[in-house]
């Protein structure tokens, strides 16, 4: 008999290649596809998603384009855009960022897919109001045939869209950088102790449903990457002669055989397992919730969608590597994320820096959280219905709680694997959907 040990093993091994090359081969490759079949159109229509954002919705749905993209940042935006772009950087180098620029691309035109497609396909709840995910795409989109890849896509979601990660990284940033320098030793119950206090909080809002969710996330999002933009340009201000430096690193470095390799590494394994996890682009997520826009035009909130892989991999993870590569601390022994960037801040911003961090990783935290609630919800209620799928944000957060005081490796594993049986059936479908989604583009003006 396989003991439980061998068992974790076993899994961990099978996770780690699903979610290697295989996952970054169907992530990046299906977005450089699809940037290629659109004609660019990142590069062509970015001024037009722009003008799209700004436009009043007015058709049938929950929410605005504008509070779905800012919904969709906020479970974007989080942890994986600061360890996950140390842990790139570590592995590969700066070149690394350079790749991470070219995969914000690809994913613009992927979540570009995928927002039309989440207004094309749509269908409805009890209450009859109007609902949408990749469970719609494909059941209206490519035919009833598709139901059991779209329930188990629901399946994998409900399990994917737990913050374990989220949860746990903000205990050990907390425990870190304030208990323990106060002398405060990292026991059970301080974990227990945080754990509640994050549970409690997240549930006022998550018990509010998706309009409290939205509107919370089109104050907060704004919020939190000005305030990290705010920290990073003081970095910039002080240290302005190493700025140029920083540039000519990540060019030079991004075409040498360590950084070209390495890089891709960090963005296929990092960025297909943690920052695909950056900008989802492809996993389905997005189109949980474009699909709930009040927004009868596919193409333009397609082109609302397209902005999310600009701001959280393109803007947020590049204020991230400005720090680590201005102070120089990256080449370290082993895989080291969160802890490298805290400790960047705090060689760039004595006294104060890491501090500031810990308070604008608090915000990146609580906003994810907030916003893979709904995520897990739209999925249990596809499964069970309505009124038994509600109580999946219950189980969301006891989840929560649990997350702060247990060791992680085996969980994260089984939620990394479930993101990529997630991405798998949401991006084979996007694949197969998308010369609709080009012939509805080139019927427009």
């Amino acid at each position: 008999m396989i003991s439980d040990t061998a068992m974790g093993r076993i899994f961990t091994q099978i996770s780690d290649f699903v979610c290697g090359y295989p996952l970054f081969i169907l992530l990046i490759g299906g977005g450089m596809f699809l940037f290629i079949y659109s004609g660019a159109i990142p590069l062509r229509r970015l001024g037009a998603s722009l003008r799209a954002l700004a436009r009043k919705s007015d058709g049938e749905g929950q929410i605005s384009s504008f509070q779905a993209l800012m919904t969709t940042i906020s479970s974007t935006v989080g942890m994986g855009n600061i360890a996950g772009v140390a842990i790139a950087i570590c592995m590969g180098g700066p070149g690394a960022v350079f790749w991470m620029w070219v995969s914000a691309l690809f994913g613009m035109a992927t979540k570009f897919f995928e927002g039309t497609l989440a207004i094309m396909y749509r269908g409805r709840n009890a209450a009859g109001e109007v609902v949408g995910g990749p469970m719609y795409v494909m059941t209206e989109g490519i035919g009833p045939k598709m139901k059991p890849l779209a329930v188990f896509f629901a399946c994998f979601g409900m399990v994917g869209c737990f913050c374990v990660m989220q949860a746990n990284q903000l205990t050990e940033s907390l425990t870190t950088v304030i208990t323990e320098p106060m002398g405060i030793p990292t026991t059970l119950t301080l974990k227990l102790i945080i754990g509640i206090v994050m549970a409690g909080l997240v549930t006022v809002v998550v018990l509010g449903g998706i309009k409290r969710i939205t509107s919370l996330a089109t104050r907060i999002v704004p919020f939190m990457v000005s305030l990290y933009f705010l920290l990073v340009l003081i970095v910039i201000v002080l240290y302005a002669d190493r700025l140029p430096g920083v540039f000519m690193q990540i060019v030079r470095s991004a075409f040498d055989f360590k950084a070209g390799i390495g890089g891709i590494t960090g963005a296929a394994i990092v960025g297909a397992r943690r920052a695909m996890y950056v900008n989802e682009a492809g996993v389905g997520t997005a189109s949980l919730m474009h699909g709930s826009s009040r927004n009868n035009d596919p193409v333009r909130e397609g082109l609302v969608a397209m902005l999310g892989p600009a701001i959280d991999s393109g803007l947020v993870c590049t204020l991230t590597a400005i720090p680590i590569l201005m102070a120089g601390n990256f080449d370290v022994d082993g895989v080291k994320g969160l802890s490298i960037a805290l400790n960047s801040f705090e060689t760039l911003l004595p006294g104060w820096g890491q501090y500031m961090l810990v308070v604008v990783v608090t915000f990146f935290a609580f906003s994810t959280m907030f916003s893979y609630s709904i995520y897990g919800v739209k999925c249990a209620t596809y499964l069970f219905g309505e009124k038994r799928g509600g109580w999946y944000k219950y189980l969301y957060l006891f989840i929560i709680l649990v997350s702060c005081v247990v060791s992680l490796s085996t969980v994260v594993c089984v939620m990394d694997f479930a993101f990529a049986m997630m991405a798998f059936s949401t991006m084979s479908t996007i694949l197969y959907l998308s010369p609709r989604v080009k012939a509805l583009l080139k019927s427009r003006p």
